[in-house]
C-alpha cells in the first residue's frame, strides 16, 4: 500500500512517500480502507522527536491518528463490524498510523461513521472529539447550567469542546485572538474574550470548569476564576496539586485514551445536529501534500481541521 512515513526524527523533509506492506489484522482487528485522515499538532511533535521518551516507535513510522473509511476485512473474533461498513476511529498510538491507504485497528477503538458526514468531515473528529469528551464528560462531569471557560476555543480541540459543552447545556466562555473570534462564536460560545485586549482573569465572573489548552501562566491564572469546588482540566501540563488544593479546586491532566464507545456517543451528537466539524484545507496523500499540511499545522494559522484525502 502507499503510505507517507518518517525514517528518522526531524523536519518536514523526513516525510517520504513509499510502498509498505499491507497491515495484517489480528483476530480482534478490522482492516479499514482509509478515505481520509487529518493532521493534529501531535503528528509533527512526534515527527520532530519531542515525544521520543514517552512513546515507543519502530522506524519507519506512519504518523496520523484520525481515520474515516470503509471496513475491508474483519478478524475472526470481530462482532461489531462487517465488510462495507463506514467507520471512523482514533487508533492506538503506538501502532501504525493513518497516513496510509489501509489501517488495522482494534474494533473496540472504532465506531460507525455519522451518516450525515463526509469521510473528510468524519476524519476531522476522532482525536479532538475524544480529547474534549474525556476532559469535559469523563473528568469534569459537566452538568447542565454550569459555566465553562475554554481556553483557545478557535483550535481544533477548543472549537469541539465549545460545541460539546453547549450540547451538555453549559454556558460557555472562550478565550482567543481576534482571528479566531468567528469560529469561536460559530461554535456556540456565549462569551468571547480577546486575550490580547482583556485579561480573562479580570474580565469574567467565576466559572465551574476551566478547560486548559495552553498551560503555563494561563493555567496558573485560571485558578483566579474557578469557584471553590470547581474543576481545572488540562491537556498541556499536569497542574500543581498544591496550587489546586490552595484554591479548593479539583485539577488534573488528561492524556487521550482511544475509545470506540465514547466515539459512538460523539457520533450520536453529530447525527443529532448538536456538533458539526470545521474542515479547513485539504491535501492529497503524497509526500508533498503531507509536508505542506504539516507546514500549515506548524504555522498555527490553520482555519478548521487540516485534512489528508486518501481516496477520492
Amino acid at each position: 500500500m502507499k503510505a507517507v512515513v518518517i525514517n528518522e526524527y526531524g523536519g518536514r523533509d523526513q516525510l517520504v512517500e513509499k510502498k509498505v506492506n499491507d497491515p495484517k489484522p489480528g483476530p480482534k482487528d478490522i482492516l479499514i480502507e482509509i478515505h481520509a485522515t487529518s493532521i493534529n499538532p501531535v503528528d509533527w511533535k512526534i515527527r520532530e522527536g519531542y515525544l521520543r521518551d514517552n512513546l515507543s516507535f519502530t522506524f519507519p513510522i506512519i504518523l496520523g491518528w484520525d481515520a474515516a473509511g470503509v471496513v475491508k476485512e474483519t478478524g475472526s473474533s470481530v462482532t461489531k463490524f462487517k465488510p462495507g461498513d463506514e467507520v471512523f476511529t482514533r487508533p492506538a498510538t503506538e501502532r501504525d498510523g493513518t497516513y496510509a491507504e489501509l489501517l488495522a485497528a482494534d474494533e473496540e477503538l472504532v465506531a460507525f461513521k455519522p451518516k450525515n458526514l463526509t469521510y473528510e468531515e468524519a476524519a476531522s473528529i476522532p482525536l479532538v472529539g475524544l480529547t474534549a469528551w474525556q476532559c469535559l464528560v469523563e473528568f469534569a462531569h459537566i452538568q447542565e447550567g454550569q459555566r465553562v471557560l475554554i481556553h483557545a476555543g478557535g483550535g481544533g480541540v477548543g472549537s469541539f469542546a465549545i460545541q460539546l459543552a453547549k450540547a451538555k447545556g453549559a454556558y460557555v466562555l472562550s478565550t482567543g485572538s481576534k482571528d479566531s473570534e468567528e469560529i469561536i462564536k460559530e461554535s456556540g460560545a456565549d462569551e468571547f474574550i480577546d486575550y490580547k485586549v482583556k485579561d480573562f482573569a479580570e474580565a469574567i465572573e467565576p466559572v465551574d470548569i476551566v478547560f486548559d489548552t495552553i498551560g503555563g501562566e494561563v493555567q496558573h491564572n485560571s485558578y483566579k476564576v474557578i469557584k471553590p469546588g470547581g474543576i481545572l482540566v488540562s491537556i498541556i501540563s499536569p497542574p500543581v496539586q498544591k496550587e489546586a488544593t490552595n484554591h479548593s479546586v479539583k485539577a488534573g491532566f488528561v492524556f487521550l485514551d482511544p475509545d470506540g464507545d465514547q466515539l459512538a456517543e460523539i457520533g450520536k451528537l453529530i447525527e443529532a445536529g448538536k456538533i458539526k466539524p470545521f474542515v479547513g484545507e485539504t491535501f492529497p496523500l503524497t509526500q508533498e501534500g503531507v509536508r505542506k499540511a504539516h507546514e500549515l499545522s506548524e504555522s498555527h494559522h490553520a482555519k478548521g481541521k487540516i485534512i489528508i484525502q486518501v481516496k477520492s
